[in-house]
């Protein structure tokens, strides 16, 4: 447990951060699952729909320090992949 008020006010703000990381993380998650379902259901158009939208929030949590540059480079890279595969079947 902390014990100097420095310590006391460290710990507040790392919990705070570590929730804010938390609904970020959930955020970015649940915009990937929403293509990977549209993906499934070989939905196309919902997919490139869900996909378009989930860029700019997995480019957000790179600059927001969530996801590296090259995960975020390589979900959308794959993401966009089955959705071309989709589209060519």
């Amino acid at each position: 447990m902390a014990n100097s008020p420095q310590a006391r006010k460290r710990a507040r703000q790392a919990e705070g951060r570590r929730a804010r990381n938390a609904s970020l993380r959930s955020r970015v998650r649940t915009t990937i699952k929403k293509v990977q379902a549209a993906l499934a259901a070989n939905e196309a158009d919902a997919a490139t729909a869900a996909f378009t939208a989930a860029q700019p929030v997995i480019d957000a949590m790179v600059n927001k320090g969530i996801f590296s540059a090259n995960k975020a480079a390589r979900t959308k890279s794959r993401l966009n992949a089955r959705i071309k595969a989709l589209k060519a079947a």
